[in-house]
């Protein structure tokens, strides 16, 4: 199962979270996209309706993001938003839970591409390893906040091995084409 985790406008150049790199994503993660076919999920980071404890000082911090008219920043950025068939939208940094368990399955492998590397990635990626499934983070697939950061959080990641692992776009279109024939 593919999950192209959080590819919104609010990531876009010129957004309030700019993440670079944003745009240079969508060659390699169409290119998943395209080889995962219907095993592909789309999530997006979503404002809660009342922000609490820990959340009502980020979104301080982030005041601009809950402005009016903000609202369209949280639509999945083109191409994602004419190929998503549907939303998996929550208001946390981690993407697992209920939605994608029952699309990954028990003991299932999660593939991770998207934004951002050292946020909701690794969120995601750590909440469904603790849950027992296998994830692989597409580090050419993703971006971070920062280039550092993005470099950082893999690094990270790496350390979770055999739960998680870091791989490439070239990695998972050959593991999805199978066994090569001598």
């Amino acid at each position: 199962m593919l999950v192209v985790v959080d590819m919104q406008l609010v990531f876009a150049s010129g957004a309030p979270w700019a993440t670079p790199g944003f745009e240079q994503l969508e060659r390699p993660v169409a290119g998943l996209v395209e080889a995962f076919g219907d095993r592909v999920a789309f999530t997006r980071f979503v404002l809660p309706a009342d922000p609490r404890g820990s959340w009502e000082t980020y979104y301080q911090t982030w005041a601009e993001v809950r402005l009016p008219g903000a609202a369209r920043l949280f639509e999945l950025a083109h191409p994602w938003a004419e190929l998503a068939r549907s939303t998996i939208d929550l208001p946390t940094f981690s993407k697992w839970g209920p939605e994608l368990q029952s699309l990954v399955g028990e003991g299932g492998e999660l593939v991770l591409c998207g934004v951002a590397t050292d946020c909701c990635v690794l969120a995601t990626a750590l909440a469904a390893s603790d849950d027992g499934v296998h994830v692989r983070v597409v580090s050419d697939a993703a971006a971070g906040a920062t280039a550092e950061a993005h470099r950082r959080a893999l690094a990270v990641l790496q350390g979770f091995r055999p739960q998680i692992s870091v791989t490439t776009v070239a990695e998972e279109l050959r593991r999805l084409a199978g066994p090569s024939q001598p």
